[in-house]
C-alpha cells in the first residue's frame, strides 16, 4: 500500500484536456449554483429530517478519482482487472457497518434506500406476491414511504399491497390490524418502518407477526440508522430478516443506501458498475459514526427533538401520536389554520427548512397537506442544543399565526423571521450554534 501523501484526491490525472479546468475556471453555472447552496445552508436552521451535514473527509472521498474507476463485481470477485484499491475501500465499509450494527453481512451497494428496499424485494419476491406495510406498508399519511409498496413505485405496480395504518385517536400503529392483516393475506412480505413515525417500533411484536404468517420481515430504518448506531434507539437488527437504511440521514454519509442480506438483487439484479467512489465515503463515514462521540450526538439527536416538540406543543401545537422518541416530529397545523405548503414556503425566508407533511387521514392532497415535518439531525450536527431549539420554536410558531392573521407580509418587513439571512437577529447562543462547523467525529 503506497504511503499516504497531501495531494488532494480530486486532483485530475488527465493533462492537457479543457477538461482541466477547474468548476470556478470553466463551469461558471455549476460553480454559482453550487456556491449559492452553501451559502443557503450556512445561512438557514435545516430541519428537514432527511437532511444532515457530512464531515470533510466524506466530501472529499466522495469527489475523489474514485470515481474514474469501474469494478462490476464484489471484492476479490470482480469482472473487472486492477481493483485492489477499490477492494479495500469496499471491504472496509462493509467490516465498519457490521462493526456498527452488530451483525455479520452487509451490502454497501445501493444507491438509495428505495434501492435498498428495491433489491430486498427482488431477492425475496415474485411478482403478484403480497406486501403488507405500512401505507405502503405504512400508508403514507400514516407515515409510510413510497418503496413500501406506493402504487406510483415499482414495488406497488409489480406486487399486491395491503397498507396497515394507525389508530384514529392515538395515531400509534394498529398492531391488532397489523395481526388481522397478516392473517387474513398471509403476506410474503411484512415490512416494518416509514418516513414519518416518530414513535418506537415494536421490532419483536413485528417478529412474532411474520413468524405466525410465514411472512420475512424487512425494518426500513432509514430515519433511525445513526439512533440505533448510538444506542439512542432499539436495534431492529436481532428481529428482522433483513434490515435497510439510508446513509446520508442520521450516518452522516453520502448519499446512498445499504442493506443487510441481498448480493444477487442488487448487482446484478438492480444495478450494475458500483460507485466506488461514494462507497469509500461510506466507508469514512461509518469509521466516523464507530467514534464514541458519534452515540453522544445520537443521543442528542433524541433530546433536542423532544425539546422543540414539546415546546411546541406547550404553545398549543398537536404532534402526531402525541409526542416522539426517535428524531422526528410532525406538527399538526390545522389548529393555526395554516397547511403545510403555505407553511413550508413561508419559513424559508425566516431561513428554517422543512418540509409539508401529510397527517393521518389528511383531507389535503400530497402538495398540500395539514402540517409539517422536521428532523433535528442536521441542526444537532451544527452544534445546536436545547436552548437553541427552544429558541427555533418561537419563529415556527410566529410565521404561521402571522400567516392566519394575515400579517404576514407587512410584519416580514420589520420582523427577524422573514430576513433572508436569520443570523443577523438570532440571540448570541443560537448565533454562535449557527457559525460553528459541522461536528468532525
Amino acid at each position: 500500500m503506497a504511503t499516504p501523501t497531501a495531494e488532494p484526491l480530486n486532483q485530475p490525472l488527465a493533462e492537457g484536456s479543457v477538461g482541466n479546468i477547474g468548476l470556478s475556471g470553466g463551469v461558471r453555472p455549476v460553480f454559482a449554483a453550487i456556491a449559492d447552496e452553501r451559502d443557503r445552508q450556512r445561512n438557514c436552521i435545516k430541519l428537514i429530517a432527511s437532511e444532515n451535514f457530512v464531515s470533510p473527509a466524506v466530501l472529499e472521498a466522495r469527489g475523489s478519482i474514485l470515481t474514474n474507476k469501474y469494478a462490476e463485481g464484489y471484492p476479490q470477485r470482480r469482472y473487472y482487472g486492477v481493483c485492489v484499491n477499490v477492494d479495500v475501500t469496499e471491504d472496509l465499509a462493509i467490516e465498519r457497518l457490521n462493526q456498527l450494527f452488530g451483525s455479520t453481512y452487509a451490502n454497501v451497494r445501493p444507491h438509495s434506500g428505495s434501492q435498498a428496499n428495491q433489491a430486498a424485494i427482488l431477492a425475496l419476491l415474485t411478482p403478484g406476491n403480497t406486501i403488507l406495510g405500512v401505507g405502503f406498508g405504512l400508508d403514507l399519511k400514516a407515515g409510510g414511504h413510497l418503496a413500501h409498496g406506493a402504487a406510483v413505485n415499482l414495488s406497488g405496480r409489480w406486487f399486491s399491497v395491503v397498507s396497515y395504518g394507525m389508530d384514529p385517536e392515538s395515531h400509534l400503529i394498529d398492531m391488532d390490524q397489523v395481526v388481522e392483516l397478516a392473517r387474513t393475506h398471509r403476506p410474503k412480505l411484512l415490512i416494518a418502518g416509514g418516513s414519518a413515525y416518530p414513535r418506537t417500533l415494536d421490532f419483536a411484536r413485528f417478529r412474532q407477526i411474520a413468524d405466525d404468517t410465514g411472512a420475512v420481515l424487512i425494518v426500513d430504518m432509514a430515519h433511525l440508522a445513526g439512533l440505533v448506531a448510538g444506542d439512542a434507539y432499539p436495534s431492529p437488527i436481532p428481529f428482522a430478516d433483513v434490515v435497510t437504511s439510508t446513509t446520508h440521514e442520521k450516518l452522516r454519509g453520502p448519499r446512498g443506501g445499504f442493506a443487510k442480506k441481498i448480493n444477487s438483487a442488487t448487482f446484478a439484479g438492480l444495478q450494475g458498475g458500483p460507485l466506488m467512489h461514494v462507497i469509500a465515503a461510506k466507508a469514512v463515514a461509518f469509521g466516523e459514526t464507530l467514534h464514541p462521540s458519534s452515540g453522544t450526538c445520537s443521543r442528542g439527536v433524541a433530546g433536542n427533538c423532544r425539546v422543540l416538540a414539546q415546546t411546541l406543543t406547550d404553545s398549543g401545537l398537536a404532534m402526531t401520536t402525541g409526542g416522539m422518541e426517535s428524531h422526528l416530529a410532525v406538527v399538526d397545523l390545522r389548529p393555526l389554520g395554516v397547511t403545510g405548503n403555505i407553511a413550508e414556503k413561508a419559513l424559508e425566508p425566516v431561513g428554517i427548512t422543512l418540509i409539508k407533511n401529510a397527517m393521518p387521514n389528511d383531507p389535503e392532497k400530497p402538495m398540500v397537506t395539514s402540517g409539517i415535518r422536521g428532523g433535528r439531525a442536521a441542526g444537532t450536527s451544527s452544534g445546536f442544543g436545547v436552548d437553541e431549539y427552544r429558541q427555533i420554536a418561537a419563529p415556527m410558531l410566529d410565521t404561521p399565526r402571522a400567516l392566519r392573521g394575515g400579517t404576514a407580509r407587512s410584519r416580514a418587513r420589520t420582523n427577524w423571521w422573514a430576513s433572508a439571512r436569520p443570523r443577523r437577529s438570532l440571540s448570541a447562543a443560537l448565533l454562535t450554534a449557527m457559525m460553528r462547523e459541522p461536528v468532525r467525529i
